[in-house]
Formats: C-alpha cells, sequence, structure tokens
C-alpha cells in the first residue's frame, strides 16, 4: 500500500485527473490516510466517486472549477470550494502554484517496450499541471488506452506505482426524448458542412451529434469527445477535411464515454491535447468554422447565461464555455446556447439571472435555442433580443416575460 505520508505533509497540496481517467483507487487510499496526516488541500474536476461526497474526510477540503458530478452533493452540503475560473486559465493558475501541486495523481495506460506510458483519455488540465508538480504517483491501467498528441512519460517519472486491471468508469445519460430531438434539430440547422465543432457531454449533445449525421467534412476541437463523435467519424461526416489547423484531426482533452469507445480510440483519427492547447484563446482564433454548442440552467432576456448554479448549489462550472463561445462568436462562425425552455415546470428563459451568476457575456452569444425554436442575437438591440428570446420560451411563460420586459436594461 502506498503510504502517503511520504509524499505529503500537513498544510499540503494534491491535485488528480478527473472523469473516466480518475485515479480511483488511489483517490480512495488518500481518502482512508488523509486524517492521520492532517488538513490537506485537494483539487479535482468531474468525479464519479461516491466516497467524494458520502465519506469526505474532515482533513480533507475540496476544490473545484466547478460542481460537476459527485462535487454538486458536495455543493449542497457547503463543502466545495469553489475557484471560478476560465478552463483555459487552469494551466497558468498551475504554474503559478496557485492550485494545489504538491503531489498528483493521474491514470495511465500501460508501459510500451520502451516503458513509455500516456495519460490516455485524461489529458486536458494533467498534461498542464505535471510540469508544475513536485510528486508524481500513477494507477497503470491495463484498461486504459495509449493515446497520442500529448505527454509521453517513462515509468521513472513517478515517485510510485499500482497496477489495476479495471473497467472504465463510464458516462450514463437517458435516452433523448422528443423536446431532446427538437432542440438538436434546430441545432443542427445552425451547422454548416465544413464547420469545425464544438459540443459537451450529455443526452442533448449526443442528440445534436445525431442530428449532424447528413452533413459533410464537418471537423472536430473540443474538450470533450463522446461515442457520438466517434460515430460520425464512422458515418464519413467528421473528417476534419476543412480544418484550419490540425486537418483530418479530431482534437480533444479527454474522452466520456463507453468502454467500447474507450477500446477504440488507438488507431482513430484523435489527439488527445493538454488544455493549455484545447482551449488556448489564440489556437480558437485560427479556427474561424468554429460553432460552439453549450448549454444553460438559464438564460436571461439581456442574453446572458447562467450555467453554474441552480437553488444555491454550484452544479455547473465556468469550464470551457467561455472560452470557446468567445471564440466561436468573435473569430469563428458563431456561438451556440441550447437548452429546454423549462426544466420541472420553471421557465429556462427569465426576466433576471435567478442563480446570481453571469456565466457568458451576452455579446458572446450568437443563437440560443430551444424546442421552440432559434433567437439569433447577433446585431440586435437589447429589446429585440429580448422579444426573440421570449419567442422561443415555453408558451405558457410567455406572458409573463412579457410584462417584465420594461424591466430589461442595458
Amino acid at each position: 500500500m502506498i503510504d502517503f505520508s511520504a509524499y505529503l505533509r500537513p498544510g499540503g497540496g494534491v491535485w488528480w485527473s478527473q472523469g473516466s481517467a480518475e485515479p480511483e483507487p488511489l483517490v480512495d487510499r488518500l481518502l482512508d490516510q488523509v486524517d492521520a496526516i492532517g488538513p490537506v488541500q485537494a483539487f479535482c474536476g468531474l468525479t464519479w466517486n461516491e466516497r467524494i461526497s458520502r465519506e469526505l474526510p474532515a482533513a480533507m477540503t475540496i476544490l473545484s472549477y466547478g460542481g460537476l458530478g459527485e462535487l454538486r452533493r458536495l455543493s449542497r452540503q457547503g463543502l466545495l470550494d469553489v475557484v471560478p475560473c476560465h478552463y483555459s486559465s487552469l494551466p497558468r493558475m498551475f504554474q503559478k502554484r496557485l492550485l494545489p501541486a504538491d503531489v498528483g495523481l493521474v491514470q495511465v495506460s500501460p508501459p510500451d517496450a520502451d516503458g513509455i506510458v500516456t495519460l490516455g483519455i485524461g489529458v486536458e488540465y494533467a498534461a498542464d499541471a505535471i510540469p508544475h508538480t513536485t510528486t508524481l504517483i500513477a494507477e497503470v491501467n491495463h484498461r486504459m488506452p495509449p493515446t497520442v498528441g500529448s505527454l509521453r512519460l517513462p515509468l521513472s517519472s513517478f515517485a510510485a506505482v499500482i497496477e489495476t486491471d479495471r473497467p472504465l468508469r463510464e458516462a450514463s445519460s437517458r435516452p433523448p426524448d422528443e423536446v431532446d430531438l427538437r432542440i438538436a434539430g434546430h441545432v443542427a440547422s445552425l451547422v454548416e458542412d465544413g464547420d469545425t465543432v464544438q459540443i459537451g457531454v450529455g443526452t442533448l449533445p449526443n442528440a445534436v451529434l445525431d442530428a449532424l449525421e447528413d452533413h459533410s467534412d464537418l471537423g472536430f476541437h473540443s474538450g470533450i469527445l463522446t461515442d457520438g463523435v466517434l460515430a460520425l467519424i464512422d458515418k464519413g461526416v467528421l473528417t476534419g477535411a476543412r480544418k484550419e489547423i490540425d486537418r483530418g484531426v479530431a482534437v480533444t482533452g479527454t474522452a466520456i464515454g463507453s468502454m467500447a469507445a474507450y477500446a477504440r480510440l488507438p488507431g482513430m483519427p484523435v489527439e488527445f491535447r493538454a488544455a493549455s492547447y484545447t482551449h488556448s484563446p489564440a489556437v480558437l482564433s485560427r479556427l474561424g468554422s468554429l460553432v460552439s454548442i453549450n448549454s444553460a440552467i438559464e438564460v436571461d432576456l439581456l442574453g446572458q447565461v447562467g450555467a453554474e448554479i441552480a437553488r444555491g448549489a454550484q452544479i455547473g462550472a465556468v469550464g470551457g464555455q467561455v472560452d470557446f463561445s468567445r471564440a466561436a462568436s468573435l473569430t469563428g462562425a458563431r456561438s451556440v446556447i441550447a437548452m429546454r425552455s423549462q426544466v420541472g415546470g420553471e421557465t429556462t428563459i427569465v426576466p433576471v439571472l435567478r442563480g446570481g451568476v453571469v456565466t457568458t457575456a451576452r455579446a458572446d452569444v450568437d443563437a440560443v435555442v430551444t424546442e421552440h425554436g432559434v433567437a439569433n442575437l447577433t446585431g440586435c438591440t437589447v429589446t429585440e433580443r429580448a422579444r426573440r428570446l421570449i419567442e422561443v420560451a415555453a408558451p405558457e411563460h410567455r406572458e409573463r416575460l412579457e410584462r417584465s420586459l420594461g424591466e430589461v436594461k442595458a
């Protein structure tokens, strides 16, 4: 068993990879030992590890860029410290030691004949944190696929290693319903042949990807790759043939999907890059064909997007939404926000953001899409933007939104 007291001191800090690349056996061992070590600050992103939200030791403080996965429960308990930031700023924050980096925990692919491992499907912020981390500890998982495009590390890079042979976590989502399909159809109408798409993960993004199957020569540059992206590659839809950079290659930072998709990645035209590349403003500005497709919790009548807080809890993040929305709107093709017009009977188009936090500024949104249509906002006055947003709101809420127009201020 790894003795973390040999690497962490009271007051020290640790980070670990997120999502399907989270080295859960290492994290679990750390959770077992941390109370004996003393106060420790930990940084992580998306986690599905239930122990984080149900058995968090008193000695551990969790930091994150948002409330994703089990971190939502932690937020509702008042135990999550959020560092609001653009995803593109994480590399610099690690460089400046603004995030804990005494120890880094990663999950890697098995070593090749030369003893070299890769970060597999979890490159993103881990690749940027590694150069600024004092001690690295690895889980070598024999089911983690080797990937190309980023760091290749010798086993000697790690102070300690454990070996596992366990399936990676898979993303779960419900099948799309009729509302999702209508939204997806509207979004697909905004994507032109040859565009480069950025999109997230979940039921609605999956439906959008399915709706793009009649397009041609699409490119892909995004923080996350899912099964739906590989399906478009298989169908010859996503070729990257017209991308301004990385032509012929789908670029991503992480994969979140099924074990079947993970196993197929070696040999696919997919490259995994660090966040300092995937989310870099300098890189994104070179993608003149970029279409960003992001979701939201709510949008107000000014077109401001709230994607972080609901009912006082952190359930989302700034993440890469602003990085991609701003680039798509300023130097790319278009920035799209797609969402259901209501959730639980409550309108998602509101006079004023209920969460109290603006994630994406109104000037960075070209279109808001619901099942009721597309509100094209670019070039519109404040009043016209509000009216267009009301037109795509749920019909039963439109009258109340109309009455609130007088409250909308520039």
